[in-house]
């Protein structure tokens, strides 16, 4: 069959080709170009022969609130062994482009648009615009090249050149949510039952992440890394700015909880050579909705925190902590200015005094069915949910406002801080010791050095966030409770497969192309290198896989 096939993906301008098609849709996470999206890439390899000879391999899944994930089986007869190649098609929003949000999309143009003002570009930038080898535009990095190479592998599996299935998931919201990751677990599951597919490994094609400014080396990655979004409500105490002393303003609360966890090197993992980046502030304001001469006495602070191998229990054990340290900070200050003001009115000190309590969120719900009866919390509860607009308002923002109502509602224990977490959740997973993993990484160094002339180098972790997550869990249950308790609308608005993450327990890899700037305006992809060089080389681990595979069979 592949003898008299015309092949449709497998040369490098016809995968440029097929990357500027799936670049000219703009599949920004959230709008309903991911549903064009979709239905583009089934349309795509529905051209192939093979879904028209076997059309019930290749599926739309919807997520369940508008949005669809594909999912396209390449199956050998008799074969059980399955590489699932995994990649996402939304992209991250185009404002950063200014005036050329529309050109964003269409690489050709984006980039004649660049060279006609090369000036204002960085060095390295002008000299890729001048190089032919460089395509600008929205997704050409993140991750459209590595969706249109995983299409150009299912194309060769569908003609029987791999002695192997493939499974190829494209799925929406990875920059957001992860909502299409986390709906298609199931599905890989029910997959593997219906065909009788045994999983050997789950491979990405995101693109490589510099470590460093001007890093140049190439990476292959056995994980991806961990990451949590840790906030705390500060809630101080009511008062006219004319008496400030009298309350306790919620936005000195927040900043020195902010000063004291921003880029904080004590959360910071070491894991081998690499050294996850420290937490960085993403949300901070008060909670007033109008303008008012009360000083603000409830605000929020939310953070980005990163993980390698550290148990959840322990982060919200030091997390508290930090909650602790920041309340003895509060009653310091406070003390230190009132006593300052005192002396300014002949005063040796001042009587005043704040001391602030620290709970996490579970405490705080617990203390408020124990005080108001859990009737009573759940109709607060589900009034809130009823009220809210979860079109507009966001996990995150749903989160907060449950938080602030529970301690709007647990007052009585003000001035506090209360520790939670909001959404989303990306496990981290590490198969660096796995040994199949193991010896695919060695096989692909030793290739990529012998045919290539390139020293790839092993990373233990993505360090770019991926949907890897969601494909097994090194998490203890227990410890993850430690998570879950804390997060307000778990299992309400947002849960992530915990059982059917353990039960498909499959080893990742990530083997991407080179690009460089994702999310900004200079994205872009070396086309060369992706289209040649990585399909070579990704073609080359599978036959590996497979082979290895086929040897554990006999």
């Amino acid at each position: 069959m592949s003898s008299v096939y015309n092949k449709k993906m497998q040369t490098k301008d016809q995968l440029i080709q097929l990357l500027c098609e799936l670049v000219n849709v703009k599949s920004i996470t959230g709008t309903s170009d991911e549903v064009t999206m979709a239905n583009k890439i089934v349309q795509k390899l529905a051209d192939l022969r093979y879904y028209q000879d076997y059309p019930e391999y290749l599926q739309l899944h919807t997520t369940g609130d508008g949005r669809y994930y594909v999912m396209a089986l390449a199956k050998k007869e008799n074969i059980k062994k399955t590489i699932v190649m995994v990649s996402h098609f939304d992209v991250v929003n185009v404002e950063d482009y200014g005036m050329w949000k529309e050109e964003a999309f269409q690489p050709e143009k984006l980039k004649a648009l660049m060279k006609s003002r090369i000036e204002e570009y960085s060095e390295e930038v002008q000299q890729h615009l001048e190089s032919e080898d460089w395509l600008f535009g929205r997704g050409t990095m993140d991750m459209k090249a590595g969706l249109a190479l995983q299409m150009s592998l299912l194309e060769k599996a569908a003609l029987g050149e791999f002695d192997g299935n493939l499974v190829l998931l494209a799925v929406p919201d990875e920059e957001v949510n992860s909502e299409g990751m986390r709906k298609a677990v199931p599905t890989l599951l029910r997959l593997a039952q219906q065909y009788n597919l045994e999983y050997e490994l789950i491979l990405n094609s995101e693109p490589m992440f510099t470590q460093y400014p001007g890093d140049t080396n190439q990476y292959l990655y056995t994980g991806t890394i961990g990451k949590v979004m840790p906030g705390y409500l500060a809630y101080g105490k009511e008062s006219h700015v004319g008496e400030p002393l009298s309350g306790l303003n919620a936005n000195l609360m927040t900043s020195l909880i902010t000063s004291e966890l921003e880029l904080n090197t004590q959360f910071c993992e070491a894991c081998g050579d690499q050294i996850s980046p420290p937490p960085t502030n993403l949300i901070q304001k008060d909670i007033k909705l109008d303008y008012s001469v009360q000083i603000p006495h409830r605000a929020v602070t939310l953070f980005n925190l990163f993980l390698f191998e550290k148990p959840l229990e322990s982060v919200v054990k030091e997390l508290l902590a930090v909650g602790k340290r920041v309340a003895n900070q509060i009653e310091s200050v406070y003390q230190q200015r009132a006593n300052s003001y005192a002396r300014l009115h002949g005063q040796e000190k001042s009587e005043r005094s704040v001391g602030v309590s620290v709970l996490s969120f579970e405490q705080l719900r617990n203390y408020a069915m124990q005080t108001f009866g859990v009737t009573k919390v759940q109709e607060m509860e589900q009034k809130i949910y009823a009220e809210a607009d979860l079109q507009l308002y966001g996990d995150r923002d749903l989160t907060i406002k449950i938080v602030d109502e529970y301690a709007i509602l647990c007052k009585d224990l003000s001035p506090m801080i209360v520790l939670f977490f909001a959404p989303p959740y990306y496990p981290a997973v590490g198969d660096h010791d796995h040994p199949l993993v193991k010896m695919l990484t060695e096989n692909l160094k030793n290739y990529a050095e012998k045919q290539h002339d390139i020293p790839l180098k092993k990373i233990r972790y993505y360090n770019g966030i991926s949907d890897l997550s969601y494909v097994n869990l090194k998490e203890d249950l227990t410890s993850l409770g430690f998570y879950t308790n804390n997060v307000p609308v778990w299992d309400i608005t947002y849960s992530i497969p915990i059982y059917e993450m353990k039960q498909l327990n499959v080893p990742v890899l990530n083997v991407g192309p080179v690009g460089r700037d994702p999310h900004q305006q200079t994205e872009r992809l070396h086309a060369t290198y992706a289209f040649t060089t990585l399909k070579d080389m990704v073609e080359h681990l599978l036959d590996a896989a497979f082979d290895h595979s086929g040897r554990e069979d006999n």
